[in-house]
Order: structure tokens, then sequence, then C-alpha cells
């Protein structure tokens, strides 16, 4: 069996990755791991806490390194843990975190919004729906059982 990419799946995997190394590179530039910036990033975008079960599904990372990450945020004062309910732990930001993150993740936030703000609201939503269209597919195909084809 012998399958073949076409040159637009190979144009977009390269561009999704080329956009996840500048993402890595900003984060390097931070100081940061890419674990961390990403649960920083999760963080912020919740208002400066957010749960733990939320930062997994969110990102999509392991929970064993997302945990690894959280304990080097945690040794490093940029955040803290509160017990919610039972096993439910919530991810706080601490001064010393909010001042990590005006450095960082403030700083992504605005990158971000320059970047969209360079295209129309026509060219967003397309590219947005495109995005979500794609993942929807793909989470379809994902659950479908393998065939030969």
């Amino acid at each position: 069996m012998k399958y073949v990419l076409s040159d637009k799946i190979r144009r977009l995997n390269k561009l999704m990755n080329e956009i996840d190394n500048l993402y890595h590179q900003f984060a390097v530039k931070s100081g940061l791991s890419d674990s961390a910036i990403i649960i920083l990033y999760s963080i912020c975008e919740n208002g400066g806490r957010c749960d733990l079960s939320s930062i997994y599904k969110q990102t999509g990372i392991s929970k064993q390194t997302i945990n690894s990450a959280i304990r080097k945020l945690e040794n490093d004062g940029i955040i803290y843990l509160e017990n919610k309910n039972g096993r439910e732990k919530t991810v706080v930001l601490t001064e010393k975190g909010e001042t990590s993150a005006a450095k960082s993740v403030f700083m992504l936030f605005g990158i971000e919004n320059e970047i969209l703000s360079e295209f129309s609201e026509q060219e967003v939503d397309a590219n947005i729906e495109f995005n979500q269209r794609y993942a929807n597919l793909f989470r379809k195909k994902l659950k479908e059982p393998e065939t030969d084809k």
C-alpha cells in the first residue's frame, strides 16, 4: 500500500510546522520552554487562573509534560496550585507570574492581534472556518474504522 501526499498537503504541513517553530522561537526568546509558554498562554487567556484539566484539554500536551512544566513554574514562583474540589486543581498566576506574563504571553497576544489586523475580517473568518472544518474532518476520520483503500 502506498500513499502519496499532495503538494497542497505538503505546503499546509510545512506552514503549520513553520508557525510552530516561530512560537518555539518566541518561547526561547522569552526564556521559557514551549510547554511553559503554552501553559502561561492558557492561564492568561482565562484571566490569570485556569483549571488544570482545562489546560490538559486545550493544549493536547501529555499530562506528564504539563505536570513537569507546572512543577517548574511553581518552583520558579510563577504559578501556584489551588485546590478546587477533591482532586481538581486550579493553576493561578502569582505576582511574579503576572510580571513574567507581561514580558512573554501578553507580548505574544499583541503580536497575534497585530498580525490579524493585517487581514480583512473576511480573510480571518475564512481562515478560522477552514481550520475548524479541517479539525472537524480530521477528528471524524480518526474515529472511522481503518479500511484498506
